[in-house]
């Protein structure tokens, strides 16, 4: 509703209750205007549409692939959408990614612990609220400016100016966008992946990525040892989680189903099969057997029948069960048609590397029978990206018949590289890599999971370094407030960002000339301008 709107049906409301007379209706549009969503719920269906417009622009044209960056706490959140915003004008096709490794690193009561769903799961939803509530904050914060000029513009009597704040005001673009959710692999069964499910739609998630692995084995993507369930398990979790957002009316929610197949060599159960060929059987098919005879049989063995053979699974002393080396991309190809099939809207397929061809080989399987398949992919900080390329190009280049012997393939991390054809080759497949896999590999959204993680303990270091060192005070002021300053970041005026001018607006509204606020010709911040 346009701002003049809102005025007139505040006024209409206000006129009503008679006792109202205190009461302004232009400050009461203001604050609905700062609190267009009220609930969760609103965001989650809000940035659901979001998402379906989005993947059926990609559908159209692979340029318009989408991206997000891992966000541990509510104010990193809302500093990148604000950055965002600075820099590009639009959150289009910006979104969050809520990474369950950094829940369980840097948000447990615990304590830090690693990515095998031991922390709190409420953990989970309450970050989802926290990310909004921050959000939420940036919107009521760039109106409660907006709101400000138009105020001194009427007091200076500049229509033009006035004009186009209004303009500003109707058009303004929220900062809240679609948040992808990790619920891990459901914390338990799928009542308590329902449960999970719901309370995080109801924080506001429009998307709820889950992945195959053993709720009480999981591990995190790029660790040994992860252990995957049949099917049949995991198609009970996607139906949880569809139950969650079609019981809370978000119709159009998304699921992300992830596989971690590719480096997951266990099973912790041989999957029930009705039939030859059904899906219990393929995936038993994958087993690392061997075939015995009734003789040959011991105590305690577990015996499947694959085509009249019968066949003793390889069984650890974990009680975990063996698939056949080899199989990773068969049994990722299975479980995305799998997944798609019952009820998934987007694949994650967890790799070992950022390598496209990879990739687009088990993408193009999948769009043999799914042709709209897409991934959301993990452009994880767990792969050492200049390795990873350099080795790229160098194969690349060895096998075309380029001389290479000026370089060594295990040290190619090495900075006496950096300047070097090779260095800057693979650079640049780094650069061009999103574009590149949403092209060739179906890949509709990059994210890279846990990036704040990282930035934040390069930054404390580096200021750490020279303040507590020969720089003193300086190495904060140069690198830090200067910084922010010239680049014009926002939190250079912290109370500002903290809601200080949202508050003085409130007590104007509450309390009119008698208010007492904080942003006088006293406050500090006004000595950033």
């Amino acid at each position: 509703m346009a701002y003049q709107d809102q005025i007139a049906q505040a006024h209409r409301i206000v006129e009503e209750a008679r006792t109202w007379s205190g009461i302004d209706p232009e400050a009461v549009a203001r604050m609905r205007l700062q609190n267009r969503f009220r609930t969760g719920l609103d965001i989650a269906r809000h940035t659901a549409r979001i998402m379906r417009e989005d993947m059926a622009a990609y559908d159209a044209d692979p340029a318009l692939y989408t991206q997000s960056l891992g966000c541990w706490h509510g104010f990193i959140g809302q500093q990148k959408m604000i950055s965002i915003k600075k820099h590009f004008g639009s959150t289009q096709r910006r979104y969050l990614y809520l990474s369950g490794w950094m829940v369980a690193a840097l948000r447990s009561e615990f304590g830090p612990l690693p990515d095998q769903s031991m922390h709190e799961k409420t953990s989970v939803p309450a970050l989802i609220e926290e990310l909004y509530t921050f959000l939420r904050q940036a919107d009521a914060r760039e109106l409660g400016l907006l709101f400000r000029d138009l105020d001194a513009a009427r007091k200076n009597g500049n229509t033009l100016r006035e004009r186009e704040i209004l303009t500003a005001i109707d058009n303004h673009q929220t900062h809240i966008v679609p948040i992808i959710a990790d619920i891990d692999a459901g914390f338990g069964n799928a009542e308590a992946t329902y449960l999970l499910a719901r309370k995080m739609i109801e924080a506001g998630a429009c998307c709820i990525q889950i992945e195959n692995q053993v709720s009480d084995e999981k591990q995190c993507g790029h660790q040994d040892g992860k252990v995957t369930v049949p099917h049949e398990d995991f198609i009970a979790k996607l139906r949880a989680v569809r139950y969650a957002f079609l019981e809370l009316g978000v119709d159009d929610g998304l699921i992300v189903a992830r596989t971690d197949s590719l480096g997951a060599g266990l099973t912790k159960q041989i999957a029930v099969s009705r039939r030859p060929g059904d899906l219990g059987d393929l995936y038993n098919g994958f087993l690392d057997c061997e075939e015995i005879t009734p003789e040959t049989c011991v105590n305690g063995d577990v015996v499947i029948n694959r085509n009249g053979r019968l066949m003793r699974p390889k069984r650890l002393a974990s009680n975990l069960f063996q698939f056949r080396p080899g199989t990773g991309e068969d049994r990722c190809v299975l479980d995305c048609i799998t997944a798609l099939e019952n009820g998934a809207d987007l694949l994650w397929i967890e790799t070992e590397k950022p390598h496209i061809e990879q990739i687009a080989g088990m993408v193009d399987r999948i769009r043999a029978v799914i042709p709209d398949a897409k991934l959301v992919y993990n452009n994880s900080p767990s792969f050492n990206w200049t390795v990873n390329f350099r080795q790229q190009v160098y194969d690349a280049w060895e096998k075309a018949g380029r001389d290479v012997s000026s370089y060594d393939r295990a040290r190619l991390m090495s900075a006496e590289y950096d300047e070097t054809e090779l260095a800057r080759e693979a650079d640049e497949r780094i650069r061009t890599f999103q574009a590149d896999g949403s092209r060739q590999a179906g890949i509709f959204h990059h994210l890279i999971t846990l990036p704040t993680y990282h930035t934040a303990a390069l930054s404390t270091d580096n200021l750490a370094k020279e303040y507590f060192g020969r720089e003193g005070m300086l190495g904060y002021v140069r690198n830090v407030q200067r910084q922010e300053i010239r680049q014009g970041i926002a939190c250079v005026k912290h109370q500002n960002m903290a809601g200080s001018d949202i508050g003085d607006d409130h007590k104007e509204y509450f309390a009119g000339e008698a208010a007492l606020k904080a942003g006088g010709a006293h406050n500090t911040m006004n000595q950033f301008g």
